[in-house]
């Protein structure tokens, strides 16, 4: 129990010393401080979590800056990576209202953080006064000394170049000519050299310490590909290995996808095994449920021996990222009965009054074939410990990307202290949770530390479901720690949207998930192919689902529709206003089956409009409306809309224009707006 409290104790106090405000105050406060900071963003909970923002990402800061009298004041943006000793600084620009706007770029991965601070600027209060007392009668030779003061203190502390044009300065300030004087003296580009150099009266420092998580671009834009790699596609009989997963990479690149995911690739467990269908009792041959991890050749550190060697999973890995493909494996913290944790740590896990082992539940679904780890034990510093081995294990074999199945259901504070500690010697690291539970433990989950999250999105089907949801994790407050990753079915899901209809209902759900989302997903090759009989009414599960046996599947089945992912992976890779939700809204369209929304580059310069028919089966029309104001189209003048997922174009004139959609040979358009201009040579064309 002393371990237990001790270890406690030293969690407690890297929590505290990993969120409270560095000891910048001693350094900079001078005297009594004046400036007040208020609703500074992004900030979560104070700075109790950081943010989270990929490599090279701008982190766009606001905030409102005020203090008393008629003072004006200057304020900063004081950054660093965690590792930098020293800060450094981005200016806090006024717009207005007393709210400050500022930005900087975070160009290494791991831990940065963040701050404000600001001062009275007297050189500015100065130049304002001076200014307001040219209007009456004044005798303003006082106040140009005061500012020729303001300047003489920094003159022999600045560069050369500066320092002669502020000597330059303070000669015209003298000039007997009135006008010239007051023009040197009120000269603007004299403010960003005070606020350099000058003196920062008053200094203020934000009191809360804020923290970024920076992670590999991966993480924030991904198309992720499901598959079970011990499945084979035609070119092997039985049990497929990490070989023949090879020859399917250039399949699964071809259609434009950057992470490949296993299900977990460790010995399966043959003790209360689970048949086809998930039946109680499994048959001589039956390949059980890869989630119920251990047997005799080992745990969560083997790989079933039927694919292959270590090794050969190692070069698996390296040819992949060769392709521009990351593996990503499963992270399944539970164990079957025969798994060697089960007689060698019995202590960890939890035990009815006859002294057996609790299996896994969730009502009204059982797991007689998989064992819960017991979080509360006793004995839980050395199960946190064996369970951060297992990450380490697979990262110094070449994996990175990890999907975490069922996160919610173990110890929160686990994971804010596992995901801490790998990512304070690998960075790279990407978390995606597995969590379809209540939203607050989702985004909890986000919060303290998981790259990404899986979604709702498989259940938001209608048109009023889908932007009402956007709307909610697009919004503020969410969008700086939450990155969801939508899937439009996995092995558990294949929801009643695409049960018992044709292939334009996957192609609709497809073209959603890629286009609403940075990060999405399919499990494959059942989705491509449209596999969409469950194996009863009303279920979710598939009909012979891959978790309990092998497949056998036709890539080059007609009902595919590989050549439709990849057209719309192909839109998304090319275009980089698909990488974030940031410039992202939903449009009018008179149509409750017509879906529309725009995504578009900070100066509009690239505009993009996607409509998506729902109605898999039926014609539909409206007329859209497009704020051709904000976009920057003159109204009046005709311009070019290309749909590049049908390769055709039409003109448009107006605000409103007319759409139809038939699903029998077009279910989308993905339109690129091209303005008309005029050239020298008096001919029309379209950028």
């Amino acid at each position: 129990m002393k371990d237990r409290y001790r270890l406690l104790l030293l969690y407690s106090v890297y929590c505290i010393m990993t969120y409270t405000v560095v000891d910048i105050k001693k350094k900079l406060n001078e005297g009594n401080t004046r400036v007040v900071f208020e609703n500074v963003s992004p900030e979560i909970h104070g700075g109790r979590f950081p943010i989270k923002r990929v490599l090279n990402g701008e982190v766009k800061i606001f905030a409102e800056l005020f203090t008393d009298g008629h003072n004006l004041i200057s304020g900063k943006i004081l950054y660093r990576n965690i590792n930098e000793k020293e800060w450094k600084e981005s200016e806090l620009i006024p717009i207005g209202n007393e709210g400050y706007k500022g930005s900087f770029i975070v160009d290494t991965l791991g831990v940065w953080e963040y701050t404000l601070i600001g001062w009275i600027d007297e050189f500015a209060t100065w130049q304002m006064n001076l200014s307001n007392r040219l209007s009456g009668d004044n005798n303003i030779a006082v106040e140009l000394k005061t500012g020729m003061r303001y300047l003489s203190s920094i003159t022999n502390n600045v560069p050369k170049n500066i320092g002669e044009k502020l000597k330059k300065t303070l000669k015209e300030i003298t000039n007997k000519n009135k006008v010239n004087a007051l023009n040197a003296a009120l000269d603007k580009s004299l403010l960003p050299i005070m606020v350099k150099y000058g003196k920062r009266k008053n200094l203020s420092v934000y009191e809360n310490n804020l923290k970024i998580i920076v992670e590999p671009e991966i993480a924030g834009f991904s198309a992720w590909y499901e598959m079970f790699p011990r499945s084979n596609w035609g070119d092997c009989k039985g049990h497929a290995t990490f070989k023949t997963v090879e020859k399917r990479l250039d399949y699964i690149n071809d259609m434009g996808f950057n992470i490949l995911y296993f299900p977990p690739i460790h010995p399966i467990g043959k003790l209360f095994r689970k048949g086809k269908n998930n039946s109680v009792k499994a048959e001589k041959n039956d390949v059980g449920s890869p989630w119920a991890i251990g047997g005799k050749q080992g745990g969560h550190k083997a790989v079933l021996p039927q694919l292959g060697s270590l090794k050969e999973f190692k070069h698996l890995v390296k040819i992949a990222k060769k392709k521009g493909i990351f593996i990503a494996l499963d992270i399944a913290y539970q164990c079957s009965p025969d798994h060697p944790y089960v007689k060698e740590h019995s202590e960890w896990f939890k035990k009815r009054p006859d002294n057996t082992i609790q299996y896994a539940e969730n009502p009204p679904k059982k797991y007689q074939d998989i064992y819960p780890f017991d979080f509360s034990t006793e004995h839980w510093q050395e199960l946190w410990e064996e369970l951060k081995s297992i990450v380490l294990f697979w990262i110094n074999n070449g994996v990175t990307i990890f999907r975490v199945d069922n996160p919610h259901t173990k110890s929160l504070s686990f994971w804010e202290w596992l995901i801490t500690e790998i990512k304070k010697e690998n960075p790279e690291t990407i978390f995606l949770a597995e969590a379809f539970t209540r939203p607050r433990m989702m985004y909890r989950l986000a919060k303290l530390g998981f790259s990404q999250s899986y979604t709702y999105f498989a259940w938001r089907n209608t048109k009023s479901e889908l932007i009402n949801y956007l709307n909610e994790l697009n919004n503020n407050d969410k969008i700086d720690y939450y990155r969801p990753n939508f899937w439009p079915n996995t092995p558990d899901i294949l929801n009643e949207f695409l049960q018992h209809r044709d292939r334009n209902a996957f192609k609709v759900r497809f073209i959603l998930a890629a286009l609403l989302s940075p990060n999405y997903g399919i499990y494959g090759p059942a989705f491509e192919l449209c596999e969409n009989i469950p194996i009863k009414e009303y279920s979710e599960e598939y009909m012979n689902s891959e978790k309990y046996e092998i497949c056998k599947w036709n890539i080059d089945n007609k009902r595919s529709i590989s050549h439709f992912i990849s057209k719309v992976n192909g839109i998304r890779n090319n275009n980089s206003i698909y990488r974030s939700n940031i410039n992202f809204e939903f449009l009018n369209i008179d149509n409750e089956n017509l879906l529309a929304f725009a995504r578009y580059s900070d100066d509009f310069s690239d505009i993009h409009i996607i409509i998506i028919n729902i109605d898999t089966n039926w014609k539909q029309a409206g007329w859209l409306e497009l704020p051709i104001d904000k976009f920057n189209i003159e109204r009046g003048k005709p311009y070019q809309v290309y749909d590049q997922l049908n390769n055709n174009y039409y003109i448009w004139n107006d605000n409103k224009n007319y759409i139809e959609l038939n699903p029998k040979n077009k279910i989308a358009h993905v339109f690129e707006i091209r303005k008309l201009k005029k050239t020298e040579k008096n001919f029309d064309y379209y950028i």
